[in-house]
């Protein structure tokens, strides 16, 4: 079931370092607050700190009780307060009214504000101009980089998205720029890197801005090269229903820091269970990667081979019995209690999966991809909007429709209408959003049309036209999308059956349809060694690509080998666990490994929650 890994596969870094790095500089802030004191940790903060150093730990250092950022009075009775957040305008807001209702009562109180990653200029300007600048202290915890997995690393900034590509903001490119110098300074000289994307370029040169600032120390590579990416270049693939084992897990039950909360439906109880999903459990690193339709045949096969191991009890004598024992039992109930999880998982996601309407959804998808039978998607999408199925989904589809068609432009009036009938007219600004985002394109004024768009230019206006469909059936426009998927063979012919058994391309992730552009971007560009070659690609993704030697690699030819068949790519704007795996099916192929870092894991929910209007 699982793949084959070359022999001569290259051993990953112990990323476990960066936990230990993080735990110390933690430990020692607080303690710059001597005594008992309370916590107070914003929400985001809470899981990813509990990766770090846990209740227990705290505990050891003087930190008495914990409290939730929840933006309302405080009761804690603590004359010492700690309070760990991000830098956000609101919660430093709520901070003062806490210090300034001190103060009207006349309670003397000490304060320290623990800004992670970082802290920034507005937010002590706000301090400053609410007259509390002088009683409280502040401090950074430089937290930018929390290991999910072995080849996982996450800067959990889920916010990056909508903060630099919708409001172009740029206060995390830096945040960005100081994690890939925290794994330069820790993890050696990276002999190359490459990038594309405007955001890529500013984080790689505040990189190098630092590494000029520090100093530079001699160090042993276990990383070669560094491919940065915005997930603007690639917007169609986070928006692909995901069916690999983990894309469904996050999609279904919402994989948080790495860890997911199985509900009784899951568990066959009356409780949740929350569960760690790593290389760790042998079950799950053996499904992770895999198509969804191969998993319950895996699974059925481990349920046998298990009952086998328990079976071996029954013809041994007293001293076998006491290996079995001492030596496997343990082992055989930690992975049979893993196996119940997912295959009760595994039997959930069947019942909402396997459904006429998942099955009709990504036929859908797969056509649009394929850029066949639009008028029956337009058809499809329209009842997806007039059942109210979902507006998230809805606006799903037609974003892919949006990237994957440029003529859906034409449509754009008629589809908003709809939409705002549909869910809401609230909905209108978060339309504008995608719009401005690049995710649907209108039909720009002044724009030379052919007697035939203008009659459907006419026709979809008319409120009273009825169907979409008619308004798109002889359109004939190609989009960036399309050419990009003749150039680098993005969509493998449909004429060819795909055997998700054994898989030929990192097509499989997606069942055979697609094969996802930012991942066949980093296999060309590693190929070629640089962008020779891709100069037509990269125009029509909007260039700012770069290719720089950045360092050596020592001068021990094995450690350089091995190094540089290790790959960081780092997603700016989030990354899915379909290309993750994607790229864990490109390292088995080429004998690398690919270290996965990213601002976030996101997937086509999350991405366009981040764009909803109410989005706090």
């Amino acid at each position: 079931m699982a793949h084959s890994v070359r022999r001569d596969a290259p051993e990953l870094p112990d990323f476990s370092l960066l936990k230990r790095l993080a735990r110390d500089q933690l430990i020692y802030l607080l303690e710059q607050l001597p005594g008992r004191k309370d916590l107070f940790i914003e929400a985001d903060l809470m899981s990813p700190l509990d990766r770090i150093a846990n209740v227990t730990t705290l505990k050891q250092h003087d930190v008495d009780k914990l409290y939730k950022v929840e933006h309302k009075p405080i009761v804690s009775t603590s004359d010492q307060l700690c309070f760990l957040i991000r830098p956000r305008i609101k919660t430093v807001k709520w901070i003062c009214d806490v210090v300034n209702a001190d103060k009207a009562f006349g309670r003397f109180r000490r304060y320290k504000i623990i800004f992670s990653p970082q802290k920034f200029y507005a937010c002590e300007n706000l301090l400053e101009e609410q007259g509390i600048f002088g009683d409280v202290t502040t401090d950074e915890w430089s937290f930018y980089l929390l290991p999910l997995d072995d080849d996982i690393i996450s800067l959990e900034l889920p916010e990056f998205f909508r903060d630099y590509f919708l409001e172009g903001d740029q206060r995390w490119v830096r945040t960005a720029g100081s994690a890939l110098h925290l794994l330069h300074s820790v993890y050696g000289p990276f002999s190359k890197v490459y990038g594309i994307g405007r955001c890529s370029k500013m984080a790689y040169e505040s990189w190098r801005e630092q590494v000029e600032e520090g100093e530079q120390r001699a160090r042993q590579a276990e990383i070669g090269n560094v491919f940065l990416i915005d997930r603007d270049v690639d917007l169609v693939t986070p928006l692909c229903s995901q069916v690999v084992y983990e894309g469904l897990v996050d999609d279904i039950f919402r994989i948080k820091c790495g860890c997911v909360e199985f509900c009784p439906d899951v568990t066959s109880s009356d409780k949740s269970i929350k569960v760690m999903l790593n290389s760790q459990d042998k079950v799950f690193n053996e499904i992770r990667n895999e198509h969804f339709s191969q998993v319950f045949g895996f699974l059925s096969q481990k349920a046998r081979n298990l009952q086998t191991a328990y079976d071996k009890r029954s013809g041994m004598d007293i001293k076998q019995m006491k290996t079995f024992v001492s030596e496997e039992l343990k082992g055989l109930k930690q992975e049979h209690r893993l196996l119940s999880l997912h295959i009760g998982a595994s039997e959930s996601m069947m019942k909402k999966k396997t459904k006429q309407d998942f099955q009709e959804l990504l036929k859908t998808e797969h056509s649009l991809l394929e850029g066949f039978e639009i008028r029956e998607c337009i058809s499809y999408i329209e009842e997806h909007i007039n059942r109210q199925v979902s507006m998230v989904e809805s606006m799903r589809l037609l974003c892919l429709l949006s990237l994957t068609e440029n003529a859906f432009s034409l449509i754009y009036s008629s589809m908003s209408y709809f939409l705002s009938q549909s869910y809401g007219i609230e909905h209108l600004l978060t339309f504008s959003n995608l719009k401005q985002l690049g995710l649907l394109v209108e039909q720009q004024p002044g724009e030379t049309l052919t007697v035939m768009e203008s009659r459907v230019g006419k026709l979809v206006n008319d409120k009273t036209a009825g169907k979409l469909t008619d308004a798109f059936s002889s359109l004939a426009k190609k989009s960036n999308f399309r050419a990009l998927g003749r150039r680098l063979n993005l969509v493998p012919k449909s004429d060819e059956e795909y055997d998700l058994r054994v898989p030929r391309d990192m097509a499989y992730i997606f069942s055979g349809a697609y094969i996802p552009l930012s991942c066949k971007l980093i296999e060309q560009v590693l190929e070629r060694d640089g962008w020779t070659g891709l100069e037509e690609v990269t125009r029509m993704l909007n260039g700012h690509e770069f290719a720089v030697t950045a360092g050596s690699n020592g001068s021990d030819a094995r450690v350089k080998t091995d190094s540089q068949r290790i790959i960081l790519v780092m997603f700016l704007g989030g990354c899915t666990f379909s290309e993750i795996s994607a790229l864990r099916f490109l390292g088995r192929e080429k004998g690398l490994k690919f270290i996965v870092v990213t601002t976030a894991i996101t997937n086509s929910a999350r991405l366009l929650e981040s764009m909803l209007d109410n989005h706090a």
